[in-house]
């Protein structure tokens, strides 16, 4: 199950945010860790600026029900 980014996002610049992989965003007490599901180390160290994976997630519908 994927989780809403957190209302403060670690790495605001990172690639992570913006793909149209969903990235997971799993919260310890003191940090916040962004899980890829298409990498094999599934961790990358961020912020991500280079990805041979990352595809541009679509714009978002403004007339979608959110």
């Amino acid at each position: 199950m994927t989780k809403p980014p957190p209302e403060s996002l670690p790495f605001p610049d990172s690639l992570c945010h913006r793909c149209a992989a969903p990235p997971r965003y799993v919260q310890s007490r003191t940090s916040t860790f962004i899980m890829c599901p298409l990498l094999p180390q599934k961790y990358p160290p961020q912020p991500v600026r280079v990805c041979s994976l990352f595809r541009p997630a679509p714009p978002e519908d403004p007339k979608a029900p959110r």
